[in-house]
């Protein structure tokens, strides 16, 4: 008798999956991601495509006021005028370079603070019961219940001539006369910490809640005091949290137009505020979506940053 014929006479057949789960188990991962990438494609990729073409037209006296880059001329020729000059005029006028290099220094000493007044609340939080860490967040996130727009004008109304801050230090006889912080530097400093602080507190926590608390006491009975087994331990190990609170508030923060602008004085002059006096003011479309796309180009190396440390931190 050979092989073949001792076999079962009637083996059953292989089983084979249904065609619809076979499709989709090649082709599901597509149906998951399309909508996002749809919603990108169409509220941020087209857009962007139509201002890097407003950018490189002329103005004109029209509506919209921006020449067309590409023209259909004598026997169906296409011709492509593209204007370099809009970002030439970035960088050889004063008031663009400025606005960068102002934009950026208060993006980085707002960040710089939130961080150091982020980073003990954050560790303050994580290290309490369980109970009271519920409560502590409710207190940071219970701001981003109301528009950002009236939290800065509440702010307003509190460091204002008039304002709650100066009634409460006049009373206790801290100052003499009422501090003047409107429309100055200091306060547009003021309503960014404000308003961004939660950003960098929350990744923080999120960082600082997962460390293990026996490292810690590995490091103390290997003789190491408090702030060295800080500095050799917890900084090292939440540095993923502390990049991603950073740029979670350098980002948003260097674009900022709303706090320049009702807190801040003429002085100000951040590159939010730039790109609203160019569209709305001057009605200079080639230059202003010129400025725009020379800020998101500076904005690139951030984000790529913030991602890279934000996939390391979900993988921890």
């Amino acid at each position: 008798m050979t092989i073949a014929d001792s076999r079962p006479a009637s083996s059953p057949a292989p089983y084979r999956r249904p065609r619809f789960a076979r499709w989709m188990e090649r082709h599901g991962k597509w149906l998951i991601i399309a909508p996002p990438l749809a919603y990108l494609f169409v509220f941020f990729l087209i857009p962007f495509a139509f201002a890097l073409k407003i950018s490189f037209a002329d103005l004109t006296l029209r509506v919209p006021p921006f020449s067309d880059i590409l023209t259909v001329g004598a026997n169906d020729h296409i011709r492509l005028a593209l204007n370099f000059a809009n970002y030439k005029y970035l960088f050889t006028d004063d008031v663009y370079v400025l606005s960068y290099l102002y934009s950026l220094r208060t993006a980085f000493f707002s960040t710089l603070i939130c961080l150091l007044v982020g980073y003990p609340m954050a560790y303050a939080i994580a290290r309490s019961s369980k109970s009271l860490q519920n409560v502590l967040l409710m207190v940071i996130i219970l701001p981003f219940w109301t528009s950002f727009l009236l939290r800065v004008y509440a702010l307003e109304g509190i460091i204002q001539e008039h304002g709650v801050l100066n009634w409460v230090l006049l009373h206790l006889g801290l100052i003499h006369r009422p501090l003047m912080l409107m429309q100055t530097t200091p306060a547009v400093y003021l309503g960014i910490i404000y308003s961004y602080l939660p950003y960098m507190v929350l990744p923080l926590f999120a960082t600082l809640e997962k460390l293990d608390a026996s490292l810690l006491e590995a490091a103390a009975d290997l003789g190491s005091p408090p702030w060295r087994a800080f500095l050799d331990v917890t900084l090292p190990l939440s540095m993923p949290g502390v990049i991603a609170g950073s740029m979670l508030v350098f980002i948003p923060a260097i674009g900022e137009f709303v706090i320049p602008s009702i807190l801040g004085g003429p002085n100000n002059l951040m590159i939010g505020r730039v790109l609203w006096d160019e569209f709305f003011s001057n009605r200079d479309w080639p230059v202003a979506a010129a400025v725009s796309i020379v800020f998101l180009v500076f904005l690139v190396g951030p984000i790529a940053i913030y991602q890279h440390y934000n996939v390391k931190q979900l993988e921890s």
